[in-house]
């Protein structure tokens, strides 16, 4: 019963609750007083069986070697314990998660200096109410006309329009 004890992972409750939305608040304690419940069943139980009086039995059941046969298989019994396939799988998955965050993390940082360099040149730049045309074309030049491919007016096609 020790090992079984032992096996049994602690749950950090309060960060639990943390993360439980309000409309599940109800399901989370119903869970968690059920566990509890469990919990508390299992602390009461004995750390091994009872002992079985096996001489009791023997002077009680008159056919002979019957008792021999079940202490015999009593102590042959193992109850063989689940051999657990998951958690590896479950590791595998929250490595891959966790490369997942730091590439997401590492990508992010690099848009925020992008970003931070065009909001620098937005700042640095003169004010629209100041700009001429060729100052415009000169900070978007994106926007520039092409009147070379475009000679005539509106210098685009209507579609783009």
């Amino acid at each position: 019963m020790a090992g079984r004890r032992a096996a049994l992972k602690a749950i950090d409750w309060v960060a639990f609750a943390e993360r439980v939305p309000p409309n599940q608040k109800p399901m989370f304690n119903a869970l968690k007083t059920r566990s509890d419940t469990l919990s508390a069943k299992l602390a009461s139980l004995p750390e091994s069986p009872p002992a079985i009086d096996w001489g009791f039995y023997k002077t009680t059941i008159a056919r002979p070697g019957l008792v021999d046969e079940f202490e015999k298989k009593y102590k042959a019994f193992q109850v063989p314990e689940p051999v657990d396939h998951e958690s590896a799988k479950i590791e595998a998955q929250e490595q891959e998660a966790n490369k997942s965050a730091a590439s997401y993390i590492q990508d992010s940082k690099a848009r925020i200096v992008q970003y931070e360099k065009e909001l620098q040149k937005l700042k640095s730049m003169i004010p629209f109410e100041q700009m001429t045309i060729d100052d415009y074309n000169e900070a978007f030049p994106e926007t520039k006309l092409d009147k070379e491919k475009y000679p005539y007016w509106p210098h685009k096609p209507i579609a783009d329009l």
